[in-house]
């Protein structure tokens, strides 16, 4: 499959009604201008300068809530990368957007320049998180926009945040079991971060708020993540991606926050995966797993924590984690000779049934 280069434009806060409680797109974006036609051009033709010739170039806008934006605004953005469509320079135009920000008229003006996906800021599908958020919008606002999108030829992007105000590692799930039945063509996961100047911050600093810590946030993360890969769900983000100014000490007052948040949570998949194989097991002396090689650094862990983690717990001596001519999802474990061949879906799916 071609690499998929991504065109980012950003329009922080252009057109969204709300002040949601957590968000301070000028911070996340690190953009507080006004987003023109001239300068998607020219942020297209900066991007196509750096891309290979020929390859699957996207653009994708990224920020405020776009449908939100006056009409004719929204065209005049769009009729610059749909150009660039026509021309077959660029292959898809991908926006973001709030639930309650769309329409017929609204989905027949995207289609009519050329979007290809349309993924909605849902967050949570419980209304009570909804509004200690300041969301403005309701569960039933994000069933009744999906319901329109699938009348078009769009694809689906729902995007989810867990640690709100007033959420719960149940709740989450909940929203996660939901999304599936809605089946999205992708999901994008986003612990909640404490960004400076926010409500959020306002009610941290009084004490009113508690953020997650990072092993609460893997935890939950890797609950929702196995859940969508076993529906075969993709999920295209795992963490807010960092920027100079999305850094702990910087923008980012507190939370989560992790640099390679992602491998933290696909490490700790297989941290759960190699403890369920080795309880009720004697004591041994080596380990040996072996994996593609794509797999290896997640089943080692960031610095090799999941090495060190198995040889404390469990009192193994050496564990060698090794390259093999082994398919994805499928992980070759051998203890003191003992060989074993596991596939990691099968494993998800037995481990989601217990949630």
């Amino acid at each position: 499959m071609a690499k998929k280069y991504i065109i980012p434009i950003f329009v922080p806060h252009f057109g969204c009604p709300h002040d949601c409680i957590f968000c301070n797109q000028k911070k996340i974006t690190n953009v507080s201008t006004t987003t023109t036609a001239e300068d998607v051009e020219q942020e297209i033709e900066k991007y196509l300068s750096y891309f290979p010739k020929a390859e699957h170039v996207e653009v994708a806008f990224y920020g405020g809530s776009f449908t939100a934006i006056n009409m004719d605004i929204q065209s005049e953005l769009l009729q610059v990368p749909y150009e660039y469509k026509k021309k077959g320079i660029i292959k898809e135009i991908r926006l973001s957007t709030r639930p309650d920000a769309i329409n017929s008229e609204i989905l027949e003006n995207l289609e009519k320049y050329g979007v290809d996906t349309i993924e909605l800021g849902v967050q949570s599908l419980d209304d009570g998180v909804l509004k200690c958020s300041a969301r403005g919008h309701s569960a039933a606002d994000v069933y009744r926009a999906v319901d329109l999108i699938r009348e078009y030829d769009f694809k689906l992007g729902l995007q989810m945040m867990v640690g709100l105000p007033m959420d719960s590692s149940e709740k989450s799930i909940k929203t996660a079991k939901e999304f599936i039945r809605l089946k999205p063509d992708l999901v994008r996961i986003y612990p909640t971060l404490v960004i400076n100047e926010t409500y959020l911050n306002k009610l941290y600093e009084r004490g009113l708020y508690q953020p997650l810590s990072i092993d609460e946030a893997v935890d939950i993360c890797t609950r929702l993540l196995m859940m969508f890969y076993v529906e075969d769900i993709k999920v295209i983000r795992v963490g807010l991606q960092p920027t100079d100014n999305i850094q702990l000490g910087m923008d980012v007052v507190a939370g989560p926050f992790h640099p390679a948040f992602r491998q933290l949570v696909e490490a700790n998949i297989y941290r759960l995966l190699i403890e369920d194989y080795l309880k009720d097991r004697p004591k041994a002396d080596e380990l040996i797993i072996g994996a593609s090689r794509r797999e290896t650094s997640n089943i080692a862990g960031q610095k090799s924590s999941n090495i060190k983690y198995i040889k404390e717990k469990y009192g193994i001596k050496k564990v060698k984690i090794l390259p093999w001519d082994i398919e994805d999802g499928r992980i070759y474990i051998s203890i003191d000779g003992q060989e074993d061949l596991v596939d990691k879906n099968s494993w998800m799916k037995d481990y989601i049934r217990q949630i």
